[in-house]
């Protein structure tokens, strides 16, 4: 421990350290990684569940952030399964790639963007195939699942993530960042993993994340928190778990 305003002692040599962190930054970095990327070529970007709802009142508006970024040259197309605001294509991201290349046409994106919307597709893997499919050589993917959240069917809710099994879902992927970030409206904290600077993503981290972000009650104080919910809760378990989220920004692989 160290006092108030003291700097936290150096890290160790080959020592794990949890470096504190804002969705607002990483997203300012990954576009960044978009510019360079495309250089002076207007980005193509596309947003996997794009559609607009109040429940994303602490979602990002992509095509907004692009368009503040980039200008009116960006092109940002955005695909839903159903119709509605911000939608440009009604397209199922697991649907056969070459009913996705017809509708979206021949040319690859610089980044796709898909937040919340794995975990309510019934085949991830053909999701992950297809998004790596329509990168270019070099572009970008940002994805973002929860590792640890409420049951929310729309339409229905089917998994959860870890970082490392997102690493193996997108396997043609160059993971060059990876974050956990809270889910509470208004709060922007998000934390990674490094090792000597870099991104550690090894196993052995599991050990550290394992006990980062669960908190177990003793039984006094989980009959409390119980009885203080507005709805009946069943008292099955003394550990708790806050809304989190697993977030991955990777490259792809030249072939």
């Amino acid at each position: 421990m160290t006092a108030a305003g003291d700097a936290p002692p150096p890290p160790r040599k080959g020592e794990l350290r949890i470096v504190g962190t804002t969705v607002g930054r990483e997203v300012e970095r990954l576009l960044d990684l978009v510019a360079e990327t495309a250089g002076r070529r207007a980005p193509r970007v596309l947003q996997v569940g794009s559609r607009a709802s109040v429940a994303d009142r602490n979602e990002l508006n992509w095509r907004s952030v692009i368009g503040r970024r980039f200008g009116p040259r960006a092109r940002f197309v955005g695909i839903d399964l159903a119709e509605g605001s911000n939608v440009d294509h009604r397209l199922d991201i697991c649907a056969a790639p070459r009913t996705i290349a017809t509708a979206l046409g021949g040319e690859a994106f610089d980044l796709v963007v898909c937040c919340h919307v794995l975990e309510h597709t019934p085949e991830p893997q053909r999701a992950a195939r297809n998004i790596e499919a329509l990168l270019r050589d070099g572009g970008l993917a940002y994805v973002a699942t929860p590792w640890s959240q409420a049951f929310h069917a729309a339409p229905d809710d089917y998994w959860r993530f870890s970082l490392r099994g997102l690493g193996l879902l997108f396997g043609q992927l160059e993971i060059l960042s990876a974050f956990y970030s809270g889910g509470d409206v208004g709060l922007d904290v998000a934390y990674r993993l490094e090792r000597e600077g870099r991104l550690a993503l090894e196993a052995e981290a599991g050990a550290v994340e394992r006990g980062l972000f669960q908190l177990v009650l003793d039984h006094e104080d989980n009959r409390a928190l119980l009885a203080r919910q507005a709805t009946e809760r069943l008292p099955v378990s003394r550990t708790y778990l806050p809304t989190l989220f697993v977030n991955l920004v990777g490259r792809k692989r030249p072939k």
